[in-house]
Formats: structure tokens, sequence, C-alpha cells
């Protein structure tokens, strides 16, 4: 397991799957925002591509996120898009409704940098957010993150297009242990 100061990212287990679906994916306002396409929804027990890991899949590195203390499912987190050529990914996360607001993003996002830099020696981590989304903005550049440009109605989201922002974090620029 990861550590962070709040929170750990560890390996997926079958019993969070459930979990996950209800509270992240089933909701069609979060699942709508937190997608690149458009909600639909997944029979219970059908192999949902975006909760079941594919361990052969190299390019992509999906984490449950658990509470420090007691070790409580509030999340997922995902290295994803992993390009070992450039040595870049870009960072995705989801909290639990009962999880947010209480500072466990920007520790993911900590946890997620150590994992990117230190264990898989990349250069460079991205994020893109929709422009709207305070919460993962402030996670982002609490670790350093700069925001490197806007995506203008980029996502379709529920009915409306909306800006995108793109953030972005050079190994170089990293300094572990800093929350702005």
């Amino acid at each position: 397991m990861l550590r962070g100061s709040a929170v750990g990212l560890r390996a997926r287990h079958e019993d969070d799957i459930p979990i996950l679906r209800t509270e992240l994916y089933d909701d069609v306002v979060n699942g709508s925002r937190a997608e690149g396409g458009p909600w639909r929804p997944i029979t219970p027990g059908s192999k949902d591509p975006r909760l079941v890991v594919d361990d052969t899949d190299e390019r992509n590195v999906p984490f449950s996120v658990v509470e420090s203390e007691g070790g409580t499912l509030i999340g997922t987190a995902t290295l994803w898009g992993i390009d070992n050529h450039s040595r870049s990914a870009h960072i995705g996360l989801g909290l639990l409704p009962s999880a947010r607001g209480k500072g466990y993003g920007t520790d993911v996002v900590a946890v997620l940098c150590h994992y990117g830099f230190i264990v898989r020696g990349l250069q460079r981590l991205q994020i893109e957010t929709l422009a709207d989304n305070a919460a993962m903005l402030r996670s982002a550049e609490r670790n350093g993150f700069v925001r490197e440009g806007v995506l203008r109605s980029s996502a379709w989201v529920l009915g409306e297009f909306l800006d995108e922002v793109l953030l972005g974090l050079l190994a170089s620029e990293w300094k572990p242990g800093a929350r702005g």
C-alpha cells in the first residue's frame, strides 16, 4: 500500500466494487462530470470496465483509496494513459460523497505524484478537470501543479459545454510533502 498523511492507496478489492458503483457511478450527475462520455447504467454484477481491474493493462494503474485510520474505503485514484516512452501520465480521482471536503483529495494527489515520480520514474504528470471543479483545482495546485491552459467548451456535460483546465507538473518541480 502507498501511504499519505491521511489516505492509503491500495489494490482494488472485489468488495470495493459495489460500493464504488453505488456511490460514484450510479449517481448520474457525478458520473457525467467524472467520465469523458455520457452516463449510462451498468447492470449489477457486470464487468464494469471503470471498476474491474485489468492487471494486463500497463497504461492504467487503478487504486482504491482508503482512510489511513481504520482503512475505510473512500474512493478511487488512477494513474492513467501512462506513456513509458515520453515518461508521462494523467492523474484521476473520485471520492465518495461522505469523504469530500476533508482534504483527502490533496493527499491522494500527493501520493499519486510519489507513485508517478518516484516509483514509476515519470517526467510529467497531467490533470484535466472541469473548470468549476474547485476541489480538484485546489488539490492539484497545493501539490505544485501549474495551470497550463483552458480547453474552451471541450466537455459536454448534462446538456451544456463546459471548459476544462489542463494542469501539469514536472518531476523537477515536484516538492514531496509540500502542501500549498
